[in-house]
């Protein structure tokens, strides 16, 4: 939760094309283009009610342009989980839902829950992110192909293995550009060498760490764990105690902790013998690994904290 008090919280509805604004203290609401013209009206419009917080929900990539478009401009923007805001909506009464109603909801959830600002997103962060979210589409599709390869007939599977051959050099072209993109970015090239000295990460795993989870380095290792979505979770009520679960958190960093993990929990010997203690000590294995995500988690928090390279005695 921000600590910042706002004087005006905005919520915006965005779309491909439009963005639906609506002005919490005044009930104002209108629409802009999801463009540099329409950012640039929005903005100056924004400037009369600063300080103010703004709140929208990630739509898998239409609100990056507002958001940097903003954040450039000056103002805090919080960008939120949108089943976190449904849930709102609906313990709020809210159960009709349009584009300004929306938008509405986002101002409320602002003043209510105090979201905190999302981190300014540069536009290298930006281009290194769009080929991991390319990246991840290849594999997608790669997986697809796979699976097809065993289900057509000889006469189709010859077109079936081109387009794995395709699939599987593009991954390798984006894989090298992301790297030739950390290199020549001094922060991201630095980070990427300090989470690298970590056995399990490697360049792909750091640049989704450095680009998707800003916050590494800079908050405790309980917060960095909520923050992800690897923080057991409580299910007790009244005298019954509920299993720990993990729940929310920032899925595509917890998919690709969870690959570092595995290969962690085979080359790491700090994370070998952990996980290892807790399958003797009967843990099921499944518990176990969501464990050594966590520790591991925390081990690459300290790394960026502290500027140091990885130590056996950080585990």
């Amino acid at each position: 939760m921000s600590e910042i008090v706002y004087k005006n919280y905005i919520g915006i509805d965005v779309s491909k094309k439009n963005l639906d604004i609506y002005i919490r203290s005044t009930g104002e609401i209108f629409q802009e283009s999801n463009n540099k013209n329409g950012l640039e009206q929005l903005s100056k419009k924004l400037s009369n009610y600063s300080p103010c917080l703004v709140v929208m929900e990630a739509t898998g990539g239409y609100e990056l342009n507002a958001l940097i478009g903003l954040q450039q401009a000056g103002f805090d923007v919080a960008v939120v989980n949108p089943r976190q805001v449904r849930d709102f909506a609906k313990a709020t009464g809210r159960l009709a839902k349009t584009d300004c109603m929306d938008a509405g909801v986002l101002a409320h959830f602002g003043e209510a829950i105090r979201p905190m600002p999302k981190e300014t997103v540069h536009q290298e962060q930006l281009d290194l992110l769009q080929l991991q979210q390319r990246r991840k589409q290849l594999i997608d599709m790669l997986v697809m192909e796979k699976n097809r390869l065993h289900t057509v007939s000889d006469k189709v599977k010859k077109y079936v293995e081109k387009s794995l051959k395709f699939f599987e050099r593009q991954v390798k072209e984006i894989e090298n550009k992301i790297a030739e993109d950390i290199e020549k970015n001094k922060e991201f090239s630095e980070k990427s060498k300090l989470l690298a000295t970590t056995k399990g990460v490697g360049i792909i795993t750091a640049a989704i760490l450095i680009t998707e989870l800003p916050e590494l380095g800079k908050l405790s290792h309980k917060e960095i764990a909520a923050l992800v979505g690897i923080a057991p979770l409580n299910r007790d009520s009244g005298t019954m105690k509920g299993k720990r679960s993990i729940w929310g958190g920032r899925r595509s960093v917890r998919a690709s902790l969870y690959m570092a993990t595995l290969t962690a929990i085979r080359f790491n010997p700090a994370i070998k013998v952990f996980y290892q203690r807790l399958c003797d000590a009967g843990k099921v294995k499944k518990v176990a690994l969501v464990a050594c995500m966590r520790k591991l988690l925390i081990v690459l928090n300290a790394i960026l904290k502290n500027d140091t390279p990885w130590k056996a005695q950080m585990c």
